[in-house]
């Protein structure tokens, strides 16, 4: 009887012992495809009923002993399942004789987190067989043995093995894997049983051995070794798929895209944080350092055929410059190092001894016994630091970041005055224009191209990324010069640089579409992405209407003054008529002071965005340029400067934007009138100009110091900005009499041609 026991302490039955769940599926009691019968909550092995010979009391401890056989027989079924590498690999059906009728005819996912937990069932369950050996040993060293040294011999098994159940019985019901099991065993380590508790952290150490190697391969070689989703990192373009793609899946997708392309997308959109795997124990900031650290060490371990190109091209170069000097018996050793060249470019990028420190840190964690929290977080912001710096040593020293970012400041912020003002000129009589859909672009190009000639030297070797782009604006304007300041815009909304708004707040002309474009090389698209281009672009277009507004206020002034002085000389040999040059002055001083307020508004407007806001914004960038070794550092101080600049010019806010279109409108249309005012005069559509224009600048004036926006980040630089603007408090008066003053309209006291 003895032997029966010890052979079902090791999950046999026979007539001594019986299964219940067996005899029930043998019969057709059971049904095989419910969970609750292929896992039940209670052992199912029976002592036989026809054992008479045996004591109430000896049945109950038996029957106790033969439930760690029913334990341990689960178990190990759950172990050789989950440690089959076959059935790990494919998805083709794998049952033992004894499996769980569930598991049989039904492909299950793989689990390399199930194999690491089996593989620490197997440990505790030798230890459990070794106990069953040393409890025979001792029945049979025993010359009168009793039941007692068995429970004695196996006492402490009672504790662990019913809880192990618990635990793939969950699991298995459950379908848990990947990091939701790291979040099992962690949760069930808190317990007051010390046994149960060091069992529990040793299967917890054997999945978290898994872990440290993705870590590994994630951290050390930018490779993410996810086969069956568990990762907490894993691919974009699996999150829908459920991580089954196969491999000729994989490369048929490479294959369609270029390795350049492929790269950047594997940056921006390749890979995330599934929160579903992530362990609770990992916070969100500390996961996001893992994704970023092996992103970098995956662009730095590969980089792109035309960067490796680039850097081959300036060290054939520059080894050549050393064989002339050395002579010809160096020249033929050095060239012979030249093809080798290529090869050494990704080991420059991150040092070998780099990646040999990090993986040395992920080693540590991972010969610790337990889990450490502290630690672990410690070494992902050491590991994340040295990717950052490495990427920040290949983007802002090898690739040139602040000389980009000088290039765009030029181009895109207008700083280089000197080209948009020719610019402005050249293209002055083609905007009077209404741009024609297919060449408008090709017209522009000629002022652009000229402006360039006069202005940039040969030595600027960033105006050649800059291309002008006009997009397809779908506009309907007429021919005449005359109409120009009453033309609308279709329906599409394509004019509207900013955001888009109905028509009827905003009909600008169809010159406001022109645009900048800036090519960007690889590592630096990593940094200068769409949306920032994008960004910059939305800056220019504001900053080239302000330009224009204000130049065409200036050119206006200067062509009527040269035309009185014109009209002053001729009319000074006829005394008759020398009152008819002062006629036409104090006729045309009211348009003048008209003209007057608008320049002394857009003026100052640009002033304060040149100056206060993107001057100042620049040098705050330097200095964080020239403090900062850390890439992600930089990508944020990036952003900050962009959200300065949209934020202190108004453009974020739809009312202050759409008055400040408004008002540039309404200084163009002022500009083609008065040109034409001594040939077509139009007093009645100067005095609308006036009484618009009056309004929107009281206005915007009074938008400008309310409270919601005095209390925001804008209020040091907009506190000069009103200062310049109402510094004789005229601004503030006028805007008390416009906006709370119900009054007739005004009129200029125009004086009627005679």
């Amino acid at each position: 009887m003895l032997h029966e026991l010890l052979l079902a302490l090791l999950g046999f039955t026979g007539d001594f012992v019986i299964d219940e769940r067996e005899q029930a599926e043998t019969l057709g009691l059971g049904a095989a495809d419910n969970p609750l019968h292929q896992f039940p909550d209670e052992p199912t092995f029976r002592l036989a009923p026809d054992l008479s010979f045996l004591h109430p009391s000896e049945r109950n401890v038996i029957q106790r002993l033969i439930s760690l056989g029913f334990y341990y027989r689960e178990l190990d079924h759950f172990a050789t399942i989950s440690r089959n590498l076959s059935f790990i690999q494919s998805t083709k059906d794998f049952s033992l004789p004894h499996s769980p009728e569930l598991l049989k005819g039904k492909p299950r996912k793989g689990s390399v987190y199930r194999r690491a937990i089996a593989n620490g069932i197997v440990e505790i369950l030798s230890v459990y067989r070794a106990a069953v050996l040393q409890v025979e040993q001792n029945l049979l060293s025993d010359p009168l043995p009793i039941l007692a040294t068995v429970t004695q011999g196996l006492n402490k098994f009672e504790v662990l093995l019913p809880r192990l159940y618990e635990l793939i019985m969950e699991i298995e019901r459950e379908d848990i894997r990947g990091g939701q099991l790291l979040n099992l065993l962690h949760k069930r380590c808190h317990c007051g049983v010390p046994e149960l508790q060091a069992c529990i952290q040793r299967l917890l150490w054997h999945g978290h051995q898994v872990m440290y190697n993705q870590l590994t391969y994630w951290m050390v070689y930018g490779i993410l070794q996810d086969q069956h989703g568990e990762f907490f990192i894993q691919r974009q373009d699996r999150k829908n798929e459920g991580h089954e793609l196969s491999h000729h899946d994989d490369i048929t997708n490479l294959m369609q895209k270029s390795t350049d392309d492929g790269a950047l997308t594997d940056w921006h959109l390749g890979f995330h944080i599934s929160l579903e795997m992530l362990p609770e124990y990992i916070n969100m900031r500390v996961a996001e350092s893992i994704l970023f650290a092996g992103k970098a060490v995956k662009v730095l371990r590969n980089p792109t055929s035309s960067f490796r190109l680039q850097e081959s091209s300036v060290r054939q170069s520059v080894l050549k410059g050393s064989c002339r000097v050395q002579g010809f018996l160096g020249t033929f050793g050095l060239e012979r190092e030249i093809p080798q060249s290529t090869n050494l470019i990704a080991e420059d990028l991150l040092p070998q001894s780099e990646a040999d420190k990090i993986d040395a840190m992920l080693k540590e964690l991972k010969q610790s016994s337990e889990f450490q929290k502290r630690l672990f977080e410690s070494a992902i912001s050491s590991i994340r630091t040295i990717a950052a710096n490495h990427l920040w040593q290949l983007v802002v020293v090898r690739a040139d970041l602040n000389g980009h970012l000088k290039a765009l400041k030029d181009y895109f912020l207008l700083a280089k005055g000197d080209f948009f003002q020719c610019f402005l000129e050249e293209s002055r009589q083609l905007m009077r224009l209404p741009p024609r859909q297919s060449t408008a672009e090709a017209d522009l190009m000629v002022p652009f191209q000229l402006a360039a000639l006069k202005t940039v030297s040969d030595e600027d070797k960033y105006f050649s990324r800059v291309s002008l782009r006009m997009p397809s604006f779908g506009i309907n304007l007429t021919a005449t010069q005359v109409d120009f300041p009453k033309l609308k815009s279709n329906a599409d909304g394509n004019l509207v640089p900013l955001q888009a708004r109905p028509l009827a707040e905003s009909s600008l002309d169809g010159w406001d579409g022109v645009a900048l474009e800036y090519s960007v090389d690889w590592p630096l698209q990593l940094f200068f992405t769409q949306e920032v281009i994008s960004k910059y672009r939305k800056v220019f277009q504001y900053l080239i209407r302000l330009k224009r507004t204000q130049m065409e206020l200036e050119k206006s002034w200067a062509a009527v003054m040269h035309q009185d002085h014109i009209d002053f000389a001729n009319n000074r040999r006829d005394c008759k008529n020398n009152s008819i040059p002062q006629h036409r002055r104090r006729r045309s001083l009211p348009m003048w002071r008209v003209r007057e307020h608008m320049t002394f508004l857009i003026r100052n407007l640009q002033f304060y965005i040149q100056v206060d806001v993107i001057e100042s914004q620049w040098n705050v960038l330097q200095a964080h340029l020239q403090d900062s070794r850390d890439f992600t550092e930089l990508v944020g101080f990036h952003q900050e400067y962009l959200a300065a600049l949209i934020s202190q010019s108004f453009l974020d806010i739809g009312s202050v934007s759409r008055i400040l279109d408004s008002i540039m409108k309404l200084c163009l249309q002022f500009c083609w009138i008065i040109e034409q005012y001594e040939s077509n005069p139009n007093i009645s559509e100067l005095e609308h100009i006036t009484e618009e224009f009056n309004k929107k600048s009281n206005s915007l004036y009074t938008i400008l110091r309310s409270s919601r926006l005095a209390g925001s980040q804008r209020a040091p630089f907009l506190r000069q900005f009103l200062m310049r603007l109402n510094f004789n408090s005229f601004f503030e008066q006028t805007a008390r009499g416009v906006l709370n003053v119900v009054k007739a309209r005004p009129a200029i006291p125009f004086v009627q041609q005679e």
